[in-house]
């Protein structure tokens, strides 16, 4: 298609969609009560589909001076970090010191289909980028210090810059793993340092462009330190880019942080962050963002624990055997493999971000389970999500509903803010990556409880593994993902 083709098939399909937009909605999702999604057993409607998705898109318009999201009694809301450019993550060093990895998606993803323009279009609304050129460069990392551990930053320096969509990160023995959207990359960082000025080596190559439909590439370091734990979402909602652009997504990968060595840990995951190592048991956990398209009420997002080697369902099924009849060909035998997710919570609230409270200084209510970022939907008839939820966890299980810990992005049918990454910062305060508003919030106790010591976001538990072995840049995979001729039974059929 030539390029005025293209640009009036994107004009065409826009004003079809603002019309569209402009007709009241037929309310699909008014008799559904969402709160029967939330939860080990949500209930599952029938699929929908037409032509055009339902779509309620909120105008991004910030926040003005004095103005925050909303906490319950007991908590207090401040900014903690302002004028960012796309926070995404938050991350906790050892010494209290946080990292605030901003990132916008790499350019030029190449639209293999009409709905596609919709789509796009629909989505830079949805995420606030717009055309504005005046905003200041995103695809860094800044270092934020609060050396009195009194909730507020003392020192603010831009730690790396001109990274490719970055992520995740993760930090052991001087070490800092970035996830960059095209490959994990380490550079030397001893605690305390304001700077890096050596040149990163690379650790592995991840699945990246031309598509890169889902470019995030979130990061977990193991208990014990020796591995890296890299979610990678598909390149496409549901397989229209064909299966061989989807090969090593969709997937979360093990690295070893020595070799680089890695293979697929768990697949069948559309498009996996938040990856959290349960303090407790040791089992790595992660939040889901499942297909669209179905309807305003499917398919719901997810958060689960990850096992190794099993396969969660993407693109052939979804919640176990909930059968996807748009993917071509029908694969019943990896149907019958596909296993349920933990708990449920709604369809289309976007989950970008996790993190488990881990003894923290929140109060009492928030003692044990995990905080989720609940980026917002676009593709239901009505808003949900646009908030960050608490759930209750009882021996490492999810034991209650999500309960609302903090609202107020919406302002009727705008939105000031988006949430993204959770974490928590040097004192045990809530930290909340807002990509959108371009602010790191922090939730606290009001009665100014701190704890005692510092919790890391890698956690308590990591060694400290020393090794002369430097990783190798040109290290691939180890475990390649098979194509769709693989023979039948095994892992890595799924072509990703």
């Amino acid at each position: 298609m030539v390029d005025y083709e293209r640009s009036f098939t994107a004009r065409l399909l826009a004003a079809c969609l603002t019309a569209s937009l402009a007709v009241p909605a037929l309310a699909e999702s008014e008799d559904f009560d969402v709160a029967r999604q939330i939860g080990a057993a949500p209930v599952l409607p029938a699929p929908q589909q037409s032509l055009l998705p339902s779509t309620k898109v909120a105008e991004v318009i910030g926040w003005n001076g004095g103005q925050t999201p909303t906490v319950p009694e007991g908590l207090t809301i401040t900014s903690y970090a302002t004028d960012l450019v796309n926070p995404r993550t938050v991350h906790t060093l050892p010494n209290g010191d946080v990292l605030v990895v901003q990132g916008q998606k790499p350019p030029g993803e190449p639209k293999s289909r009409p709905k596609d323009y919709i789509r796009g279009w629909i989505m830079a609304m949805a995420h606030g980028s717009g055309e504005d050129t005046s905003k200041k460069d995103s695809n860094l990392i800044t270092l934020l210090q609060d050396t009195n551990r009194d909730g507020v930053v003392d020192n603010r320096v831009d730690l790396l810059t001109g990274l490719n969509a970055p992520f995740g990160v993760a930090w052991i023995d001087d070490t800092l793993y970035v996830a960059a959207t095209d490959a994990i990359l380490s550079y030397p960082f001893p605690l305390g340092q304001t700077q890096i000025t050596a040149a990163p080596t690379v650790l592995t190559l991840l699945p990246g462009g031309p598509i890169d439909h889902h470019w995030t590439k979130d990061l977990a370091l193991s208990p014990d330190g020796t591995k890296l734990y890299v979610g990678i979402g598909s390149n496409s909602n549901i397989v229209e880019n064909g299966l061989e652009a989807e090969r090593g997504r969709a997937a979360i990968w093990e690295v070893d942080r020595m070799s680089g060595a890695s293979r697929p840990y768990a697949t069948g995951l559309r498009n996996p962050n938040g990856l959290t190592f349960e303090q407790d048991t040791g089992t790595l956990w992660a939040v889901i963002n499942e297909r669209d398209e179905l309807g305003p009420n499917l398919v719901p997002d997810y958060m689960t624990s990850v096992t190794d080697g099993a396969f969660y369902g993407w693109p052939w099924s979804y919640y176990g055997n909930h059968v996807d009849m748009r993917v071509h060909p029908q694969r019943p035998d990896m149907v019958a493999k596909a296993i349920a997710p933990d708990y449920a919570l709604s369809s289309h609230v976007a989950p970008l971000g996790m993190t488990f409270t881990m003894n923290s200084a929140m109060p009492e209510t928030y003692a044990n389970g995990a905080f989720v970022g609940e980026h917002g939907s676009w593709n239901r008839d009505s808003f949900h999500g646009y908030k960050v939820v608490y759930i209750p966890f009882t021996d490492g299980e999810p034991s209650g509903k999500a309960v609302d810990v903090v609202t107020g992005f919406l302002d009727g049918d705008a939105t000031r803010g988006r949430p993204v990454g959770v974490g928590l910062d040097g004192t045990g305060a809530l930290l909340i990556a807002d990509d959108v508003g371009n602010t790191v919030w922090r939730v606290a106790a009001s009665d100014g409880s701190v704890t005692p010591q510092i919790v890391a976001t890698d956690g308590v538990q990591a060694a400290t593994v020393k090794s002369g072995v430097e990783p190798n840049a040109s290290q691939v995979p180890s475990t390649s993902i098979a194509g769709p001729s693989s023979p039948a039974g095994t892992t890595d059929e799924i072509a990703r």
